[in-house]
């Protein structure tokens, strides 16, 4: 199918109704009527659900407003250039003009003026932030950048990430990750993350980390320490690291299990896999593993289990692959 092509007009007419239905379907006297127009308008063409998409993405990094009912996601049958995000942030800003309760926020700096998404999928990926500062992005790591009035703020959607961040002490900069955040003016971190557990190892300069992002403050990080924290912890656990901490490894292409549990060993695995895998039960966890892996080739360390430990894979209905300990046989009488 060829690409479609548009004039300039068209294109904001679209922009323009990607950003009515954007407010108009949250508020809380939207009719049915307005939905059905709403979906309607958004089956109409692929490149209509593109926008709203594109649109959606700006209530993601705007905190203070809230996000509207997620709409039925359009398979789009080819390739739809976005436009440039000032573009977007044009028409978001013409929504000023409707007197709404909590849309004031809009003039106070809470819409960035620059914004970037980054991916990486089978290999590592070194971009460069719109401040300078640059990121190295693991396999199968998703990441957005906005540039705010009075911060940086970065969003590590999934995977991993080794920060060198451009100092400016007027200008924080914050990595949101999971429910938590960590907030500095110019350093060297790493941060992982897996569902909602992250880890932060500091490598320079200093960091506040905070494990639930709506708490004021965080607890200071210094050169050599390293951060833990998961969904509902008050405060992030906070150790030393040591001169053979494996957190990095990743850099060089290598996933490092250092005599670590199945339970411990298992999100550095499932960081890598589409479908993650499981334990039997809490016995099979605390059976050790180690070893030196490839990034690119943790599937085959998966398949390969049974060969270096007393475990058999099985699969549940979903699909995800079961390590189950072998049974040790009883002791004859």
């Amino acid at each position: 199918m060829t690409e479609q092509i548009l004039s300039e007009a068209e294109y904001d007419a679209i922009t323009d109704a990607a950003a009515h239905w954007c407010m108009r379907l949250h508020e809380q006297d939207c009719t049915a009527a307005e939905r059905e127009e709403f979906d309607a308008w958004l089956k109409a063409d692929p490149l209509h659900a593109s926008e709203y998409e594109a649109m959606l993405e700006i209530w993601d990094v705007a905190d203070h407003l809230p996000r509207p009912p997620q709409a039925e996601v359009i398979p789009l049958p080819s390739p739809v250039k976005r436009r440039p995000w000032s573009r977007y942030g044009v028409a978001a800003s013409s929504l000023l003009a409707i007197p709404l309760a909590g849309y004031i926020g809009w003039s106070l700096g809470w819409i960035p003026t620059s914004y970037q998404t980054f991916e990486a999928s089978n290999r590592v990926e070194h971009v460069t932030l719109a401040d300078g500062s640059q990121v190295e992005l693991n396999l199968g790591s998703q990441l957005t950048y906005s540039n705010y009035k009075d911060q940086r703020r970065a969003t590590l959607k999934k995977g991993e990430a080794f920060f060198e961040v451009s100092h400016d002490t007027e200008h924080p900069f914050v990595v949101k990750a999971a429910k938590g955040q960590i907030r500095v003016t110019g350093t060297r971190f790493n941060v992982w993350m897996y569902e909602d557990q992250v880890r932060v190892t500091l490598l320079q300069g200093s960091v506040l980390v905070s494990s639930d992002s709506t708490q004021p403050g965080g607890y200071r990080l210094d050169p050599g320490m390293q951060a833990r924290y998961k969904a509902g912890d008050f405060e992030p656990q906070i150790s030393q690291t040591y001169a053979n901490d494996t957190s990095l490894a990743w850099r060089n292409g290598k996933l490092i299990l250092d005599n670590l549990s199945l339970a411990d060993a298992l999100p550095l695995i499932n960081r890598y896999l589409d479908t993650p895998v499981l334990l039997a039960d809490p016995a099979t966890g605390a059976i050790r593993i180690g070893g030196i892996y490839s990034t690119s080739e943790v599937r085959k360390l998966v398949t390969s289990l049974p060969k270096v430990l007393p475990v058999y894979l099985t699969q549940n209905k979903d699909g995800n692959p079961i390590i189950n300990a072998i049974p040790r046989e009883k002791p004859k009488a």
